[in-house]
């Protein structure tokens, strides 16, 4: 009966779309799916897309779950209907707007721009491709009163998205998102949206934003010395057919490193991302190309960013010279730990600064923040919510830099969400640093475990796609909740927080503290031995992910392959234990 239901109601969708002022293409791909696929019928109208950690994503085509010229106008005419209700007293209200190498980025993001105008709303749009960061930066720079971004950050190449941005250039949150969602629910039809804006009116962003951007990325550099000492630090880096491609290599130019290596392959803008199989740094695969390169002309250090150049994932030479892959949570220590020893050193710490992470990213960040006496803030999980503490904070005290462990990381406030040009740019001039110090990137990875402890992070993500999938999802969050384990792999489970209830669970004595965080479907299990496990479904993407973080101490160099094995069969064990191999 429920199957009948559903395909009752997306049948009625459907029809509403074909009997509104749609393109005749998108009427035929619908009369198809009415005709000869019921599954994906259900899967393009069951549901209308909403706002998620990421805001608005979904997999191109047709329907009210599927990226497309409608949704995207729907979006943004809730957006501009809330824009224009919010900033009622203002003569002019303003948004810039950019775009990733997906395909139909452009497109949309052009669509987008002409709503804007359509609604009497003042449009900025990129003459081209432009990094995530640098739209939230544009925003900051120019006044606007909210900003889009055209991007499915990392996510396969059927996929795009739609990022909508606040006025202090930080992702929209609660209560904007909510609100602009109630709006695009008031637009009964897509015969509401106004699509007729005059292109002529758009104002376009080019080479002088670029060269601001810049300017503010290299004005983060903290010993600019050390670059001039080593400006030939052999570096490869991609931007797997994204939009790093001019801005990153520009970025490392204007510091003064002179030995920047590119993958030509990878330097061709191409949504279809044809040399690899998912443009994710997070995903080994994703470099190799960048590691036969770096071994080509003997590099230092290897780096590709994401499709719209928010996130980074790095390789740096061990001991043994050999390359290997670096997680994101100890990119994230790396960085941290450059930014807060520097900031230490050159006596810049006065108790008013302070970093910022996610709860699932590693403690050794925190570890790191206590020994240098700086403040730091947990935050859920995305950038939105760092960029809502620093606008919380800017009056009172600096921002040193942030991250989290899906390969983003922030430094300074002149953006407010992650930025892999900037993150590039500190990773090259820690090269510097250890160089200086006759030390490899390895080298400093090992100095941080022995100062503080030795961090070994996993990630499993179990992926489960279209409806029944997110269903699968939720009844997997509600089986912890109902019954959570008492011990994992002998350690007894001594905390359980769960940030959708908003509480903080003692097992022993069964008392309750509230978490002082927005509701978010996260549940975390600590354990006697400080083992960290953590369960989330995904705000972007159909799966659920586990995170796994174990410690111990390092009391030399020479012991950490071993240490590391050892924290590796700890993860796997918890992992069996909860039947994820």
């Amino acid at each position: 009966m429920e199957n009948k239901n559903i395909l009752s109601e997306v049948r009625q969708k459907a029809e509403e779309w074909l009997s509104s002022p749609i393109d005749e293409a998108s009427k035929s791909a619908i009369r198809e799916m009415l005709d000869n696929n019921e599954t994906e019928l259900i899967e393009s109208f069951y549901r209308d897309l909403e706002f998620g950690t990421g805001g608005l994503r979904g997999i191109m085509g047709v329907g009210t779950n599927r990226m497309n010229i409608y949704t995207v106008g729907m979006a943004t005419q809730g957006l501009c209907n809330y824009l224009l209700a919010q900033f009622s007293d203002r003569k002019e209200i303003s948004v810039a707007v950019a775009h990733d190498c997906r395909n139909n980025s452009p497109l949309f993001a052009e669509i987008t721009a002409q709503i804007c105008i359509a609604n009497g709303i003042k449009a900025y749009l990129f003459n081209g491709l432009r990094p995530t960061p640098e739209l939230s930066f544009a925003i900051r720079q120019l006044g606007c009163q909210s900003g889009v971004v055209i991007t499915a950050s990392h996510n396969p190449k059927e996929y795009n998205g739609y990022k909508a941005y606040w006025e202090d250039g930080g992702q929209i949150i609660n209560p904007h998102d909510v609100n602009i969602i109630n709006e695009v629910q008031k637009i009964k039809s897509i015969g509401d949206v106004k699509f007729d804006g005059d292109k002529k009116k758009i104002i376009t962003l080019g080479e002088e934003m670029d060269a601001l951007y810049i300017n503010e990325v290299v004005k983060q550099s903290i010993n600019p010395e050390l670059i001039a000492a080593h400006p030939d630090i052999k570096i490869v880096y991609t931007p797997i057919h994204g939009t790093g491609v001019y801005m990153v290599p520009r970025a490392l130019k204007q510091l003064g490193f002179t030995n920047i290596y590119n993958v030509p392959e990878q330097d061709v803008v191409d949504g279809n991302f044809p040399t690899v199989v998912s443009p994710n740094p997070e995903e080994s695969a994703a470099l190799d190309m960048a590691l036969k390169r770096a071994d080509e002309v003997g590099a230092d250090l290897v780096m590709a960013s994401d499709p719209d150049a928010d996130r980074v994932g790095i390789a740096i030479r061990d001991n043994k010279g050999k390359l290997i892959l670096v997680n994101g949570h100890q990119t994230a220590s790396l960085l941290s730990y450059y930014l807060l020893s520097q900031w230490s050193e050159r006596g810049k710490l006065t108790g008013k600064e302070y970093i910022v992470k996610t709860v699932v990213t590693t403690e050794l960040i925190a570890d790191m923040a206590r020994h240098y006496k700086v403040p730091y803030w947990d935050v859920l999980t995305g950038f939105k919510f760092i960029a809502d503490i620093i606008r919380k904070n800017e009056d009172t005290m600096t921002f040193i830099g942030g991250g989290e462990e899906s390969y983003g990381f922030m430094i300074g406030d002149f953006v407010r969400d992650k930025d892999a040009v900037a993150s590039c740019s500190i990773l090259a001039e820690l090269a510097a640093w250890a160089k200086s110090r006759g030390k490899s990137m390895y080298d400093i990875l090992l100095e941080m475990y022995l100062k503080f402890s030795c961090y070994q992070e996993s990630l499993i993500n179990v992926v489960k796609k279209g409806k029944s999938g997110a269903e699968e999802i939720q009844q997997m969050m509600a089986g912890f909740r109902k019954n959570p384990p008492k011990s994992l792999n002998g350690s007894a489970v001594v905390t359980i927080r769960d940030y959708l209830e908003q509480v903080r669970l003692d097992t022993a004595s069964g008392v309750k503290t509230p978490l002082n965080l927005p509701k978010s479907n996260v549940l975390q299990f600590l354990l006697e031995d400080g083992s960290k496990i953590s369960v989330r479904p995904s705000g972007t993407e159909p799966k659920i992910k586990f995170y796994f973080s174990v410690f111990d101490t390092l009391q030399k160099k020479e012991d950490y392959p071993l240490l590391k094995e050892r924290l590796e069969e700890k993860i796997t064990a918890i992992k069996k234990e909860l039947k994820l191999l």
